[in-house]
């Protein structure tokens, strides 16, 4: 009986070394996580350095609705764009940061976008919201266009909103595409991603709206 009961401590005494060397290997794992976020391309630079005035402008358009939309759902949307948009634009922010970039302005894009951004002027101004906007950023508002809606009144403006936002994202679901394509940060990729499911979503909205409007 002793000699059993000597043998279950001797045996008991072996497994507790064992225990914390389960933990030890996780920390190994998790610690290259964070270098990876860094690895980016051309592509990751060039759709983040694109997005944040891209998206700069839809929060400007969006505020324009908050205030001047007749259509309690117009409203609704336009404050769930702005609240999606900002933080998604200071995320992206963060990944310049991350990857030793200056911080992309976006003074210059609360109306057209069209200035400041790796040498883009706006290539078009035409008036016709479903015609295409900035030259190189896919969906961008010119200055007329930015003009016309802040201008609009009434129903006349929920419409214009509605499609000039659908041009907006489309071009914001072309330019994830890209990224989706071209890319190679995780986290840019991931975001990309997360643009295209939320503005498709948001696009098949606005279109149900403007048959209502």
């Amino acid at each position: 009986m002793l000699v059993a009961a000597l043998s279950a401590v001797v045996l008991a005494g072996c497994g507790n070394p064992a225990s914390p060397a389960a933990p030890n290997a996780t920390p190994t794992t998790t610690a290259a996580a964070p270098a990876a976020s860094t690895v980016h391309n051309a592509a990751d630079v060039a759709f983040v350095q694109a997005m944040i005035p891209h998206h700069a402008q839809a929060i400007a358009m969006s505020q324009f609705a908050e205030q001047r939309a007749t259509s309690p759902q117009v409203k609704q949307l336009a404050t769930q764009i702005s609240q999606a948009q900002g933080p998604e634009i200071a995320q992206m922010q963060a990944m310049l940061q991350s990857w030793g970039l200056p911080a992309q302005p976006t003074s210059s894009a609360g109306t057209s976008g069209t200035t400041g951004m790796n040498g883009m002027n706006g290539g078009s101004t035409s008036a016709t919201p479903g015609a295409s906007g900035t030259s190189g950023m896919p969906g961008m508002m010119s200055d007329q266009q930015m003009q016309q809606l802040s201008a609009a009144t009434g129903t006349a403006f929920d419409r214009m909103f509605l499609q000039m936002m659908i041009q907006h994202h489309t071009g914001a679901v072309d330019m994830s595409q890209t990224e989706l394509r071209d890319g190679q940060n995780p986290d840019a990729k991931a975001l990309a991603q997360k643009i295209i499911d939320a503005q498709r979503a948001e696009i098949t909205q606005m279109q149900q709206l403007l048959t209502t409007i």
